[in-house]
């Protein structure tokens, strides 16, 4: 009896007290070697990491920990992918992506565990952080920092809660057995006649009613416990997010007065200063906006890929105006404006609208005109065509491999205008069309509608005389953050040739705005694009390196390798998105002696656009030109952009507003008549030029155009476009 009674007393004690193995925590840091792929000429190099609050860090050596960082990238938004038993692959889906390979499957499963719990504890807290609105990284606490020592406070309160909390998990499971085995003890002394048994019985029931009192009695103190602990620091916290919440408003009250500031005095700056007269020319290639170095990659040569020729044997300048009539042409070229009128300029308090947008879409957010620049969304869409001429000679090529270094410079140089154009274009109208028929001047003309108003999409359709028909449809997501804006379009991007039939496809990187609230505007292009053709699989991966201001590399550096389906690199490619890009023939043999051909450049270079003139391009500036003959839904007939280019914002505003309310009214009426009809109100709206199909090549669903536009410009029939002006 003596043992039967021992036996689960002993149990609870050890079920209590006993340690638990232990297993990385999202809140322990993690080092350890591993090996990171380089390039194709280095392969696999051994590096050390060390994974710490989220974020994963490598140096090429322990001692470097001090002093040189090679690279880090924030789990908060990365993915975690394992290849084969000792390989795995890390990517924020943005600039970078890490291929590590572990000495063994079991440190392959070590780091992958932790590196999971760290991300989901990363997660969390950026979620909490956005809620906040506060967008600050995470960092290490270092022994000066208050703030670090009240987190690590926090993580142990944490721990100690969560162990607590098991303890009493543990005890509910013990009260339920021993309390299941006192009530069948008590049901069978019920049952039984007083005699030899009895005795048996009732010891029997005193030990499983002692058992039971001495898991309560532990029950009870645990929950003693964690109540004490939770009011104590239950008091503290509160008092802390008070303290939190107070300096939040002075924080935004300091912002609010130094955004005055900083507008007095520009305004100011600019009723003084008399701009030199060579402002509006500046030389070809010049480069603007954000000071400083650009953003490198984490080491410096690391970024030798491959031995190639240096003798420029091809050069494609784009410096020219496309727009500019050709020597040969036999009828008169229409001549298209050159400037527009001068952007006002009108004091805005910024931060008083902004404040309230944080962490909103900010499609859904009414905002005037003076945020604005005098184009629609649509219009800049067909500002990917600026340097057409890129896939004018991509039709020519004979090599596949080579037809993919001109689409993906074209698809880098969609980006090259937007380096200082930090107005927002119009969100155009469900319905409303842009044409660009420029079939005499440059042999191509496009279209686009707007599909959807929310989310808001757009459909592109362009065709060219010279054998390429590009297709797009892009949804725009925006978050404003407080400290920038991010800019996610949605979509894909599509380019056939007729004479080989390939089949390229690719997507558009994150555009950010930074200095929204206090400094100059400027912009930035980051992540990464792949560009696959369809048909030969042959594809090229291209790097938009975010801006850094501790880097030794080029500002808005891009980068780019491509690849047959066999994965074997054939070009690279290297340059700007703002500039120009080169790509070069790989020719290292394995002998490393170089080949005979040479590198063949491709060069963009834009005139910087005035700023009075909202640094448009000459394309950009021809856009807006009334034209006789387009539809009446075409963006050019938009009367608050129109009004808003002759520089009468305030009847801009109050145009705009009527514009949105009418959108507003025709959208109830819609969802009415859906509601009538028992269908949702997206497949209640059909676009005029454009129909939603299944690529079979690609495998995506977009808008592709159906034809009807130009004949019905033809003959001036407009008839099925609705009046949203």
């Amino acid at each position: 009896n003596k043992k039967v009674k021992t036996k689960p007393i002993a149990y609870i004690a050890v079920v209590m007290s006993e340690p638990k193995p232990p297993t990385p925590t999202p809140g322990d840091t993690y080092k350890g070697w591993l090996f990171k792929w380089t390039n194709y000429i280095k392969g696999y190099q051994r590096r050390w990491f060390v994974l710490s609050n989220g974020l994963l860090s490598y140096y090429r050596t322990q001692a470097e920990m001090g002093h040189t960082c090679r690279g880090t990238i924030n789990l908060a938004t990365a993915n975690i992918a394992v290849e084969d038993s000792c390989n795995f692959v890390i990517s924020n889906g943005g600039a970078q992506t890490y291929h590590l390979k572990a000495s063994s499957e079991v440190e392959r499963q070590r780091w992958i565990t932790a590196l999971e719990l760290a991300k989901a504890k990363a997660v969390r807290m950026q979620a909490e952080s956005d809620d906040s609105g506060d967008d600050c990284p995470a960092v290490p606490p270092t022994s000066g920092q208050g703030g670090g020592c009240r987190n690590l406070e926090i993580q142990s309160t944490l721990r100690t809660l969560g162990s607590k909390v098991e303890d009493l998990n543990t005890c509910n499971d013990l009260i339920v057995k021993h309390g299941s085995a006192l009530q069948r003890s008590l049901s069978e002394l019920e049952g039984i006649r007083v005699g030899a048994d009895m005795g048996e019985k009732m010891r029997q029931v005193t030990e499983r009613a002692t058992l039971f009192r001495i898991t309560s009695n532990a029950m009870i103190n645990a929950c003693r416990d964690f109540l004490s602990l939770a009011q104590n620091h239950g008091k503290r916290w509160q008092k802390a997010l008070q303290v939190e919440r107070d300096q939040r408003i002075r924080l935004e009250e300091t912002l609010e007065q130094l955004a005055k500031q900083h507008n007095h005095l520009e305004r100011a700056f600019r009723g003084a200063t008399v701009l030199p007269s060579s402002f509006s020319n500046p030389t070809l290639g010049s480069k603007g906006g954000v000071p400083g170095k650009g953003d490198a990659s984490d080491e410096d040569d690391d970024n030798e890929f491959f031995d190639a020729m240096e003798d420029p044997f091809d050069e494609l300048s784009l410096a020219s105006n496309p727009e500019s009539p050709q020597p040969l042409e036999l009828e008169p070229v229409r001549q298209r404006r050159t400037r527009i009128p001068d952007k006002p300029n009108y004091y805005l308090n910024l931060w008083s609208i902004m404040k309230n947008c944080i962490g909103k879409e900010l499609s859904k957010i009414p905002m005037p005109v003076n945020f604005n620049e005098p184009l629609s969304m649509l219009q800049r869409l067909s500002e990917d065509l600026e340097y057409y001429e890129l896939l004018d000679k991509a039709a020519k090529c004979q090599s596949s491999l080579e037809q993919m270094c001109y689409v993906a410079a074209f698809t880098i140089s969609s980006y090259s205008t937007t380096v200082h154009r930090t107005g927002k274009p119009f969100n155009p109208l469900l319905g409303e069309t842009f044409e660009l028929d420029r079939l005499r001047d440059c042999g191509y003309r496009s279209l686009c509608e707007q599909v959807s108003h929310h989310p808001p999409a757009a459909a592109h359709h362009a065709v060219s005389e010279k054998g390429w028909t590009l297709r797009q449809e892009i949804t725009l997501a925006s978050k404003f953050r407080g400290k920038y804006l991010s800019i996610m379009p949605l979509g894909s991007i599509q380019c056939l040739f007729d004479k080989s039939n390939n089949h390229y496809s690719w997507k558009k990187v994150t555009t950010t705005v930074h200095n929204i609230i206090v400094g100059k505007l400027w912009i930035d292009q980051s992540g990464e694009i792949d560009v696959v053709n369809h048909k030969t699989g042959d594809r090229c991966h291209l790097k938009f390196a975010p801006y850094s201001y501790f880097s030794r590399d080029v500002p808005r550096k891009v980068t780019g390798v491509v690849t047959d389906k066999d994965g074997k690199a054939h070009y690279v490619l290297s340059g700007t998105w703002d500039e120009k890009m080169e790509f070069s023939r790989v020719m290292q043999s394995s002998k490393g002696e170089n080949g005979t051909e040479g590198k063949q450049r491709t060069v963009y270079q834009t005139l910087k656009g005035a700023e009075n003139m909202y640094f448009f391009s000459s394309l950009a500036l021809t856009l807006n030109d009334p034209e006789e003959g387009v539809a009446p839904t075409d963006s050019r007939r938009r009367p608050d952009q129109r009004l808003m280019e002759d520089g009468r914002w305030d009847e801009a505003n109050a145009e705009k507003q009527r514009l949105e309310e009418k959108q507003r009214t025709v959208r109830r009426e819609r969802e009415r008549e859906a509601v009538k009809a028992s269908s949702p109100e997206e497949d209640n709206y059909q676009a005029m030029w454009f129909e939603k199909l299944d690529d079979p090549v690609s495998g995506e669903t977009l808008h592709v155009y159906k034809g009807g536009y130009w004949e019905a410009k033809d003959q001036g029939s407009w008839d099925v476009c609705p009046d949203i002006f």
